[in-house]
């Protein structure tokens, strides 16, 4: 990894640090963590209280690729894994969520998981 790569890299985990000390899944209200690769894109609902993944979605999901036109890290790629994750969500019971970005600017793809989640009823 070369000198900036792992800067950014530095100053998004300390970013996600930063964040992770407010922000806490409960059973009530769960966490909605997103994270993005250089290929793909994940989001997944957290109860941090027991330490349990209540839902997840991820772009390099069979039923998720076939349904992309953009391929698997474009924007529309981010949405398809925003609504899947929070049809899933709510299938479990969930409606209300904080939302984790993971250290990463709320911006581009990372808007668009949330504003897919909450196109399918979940509330932030």
């Amino acid at each position: 990894m070369g000198d900036h790569a792992k800067q950014k890299r530095e100053r998004r985990l300390r970013a996600h640090r930063r964040v992770r000390r407010t922000v806490s899944g409960s059973p009530d209200r769960p966490r909605l963590c997103v994270y993005k690769s250089l290929s793909y894109i994940y989001a997944q609902v957290i109860d941090d209280a027991v330490g349990r993944t209540i839902a997840q979605a991820n772009s390099s999901e069979k039923g998720i690729r076939e349904r992309l036109e953009g391929g698997a890290k474009s924007k529309s790629a981010a949405r398809l894994v925003g609504e899947v994750v929070g049809e899933r969500a709510r299938g479990e019971g969930v409606d209300k969520v904080v939302f984790d970005r993971g250290g990463f600017i709320y911006h581009g793809k990372i808007r668009e998981v949330a504003e897919g989640a909450r196109s399918k009823g979940l509330k932030f």
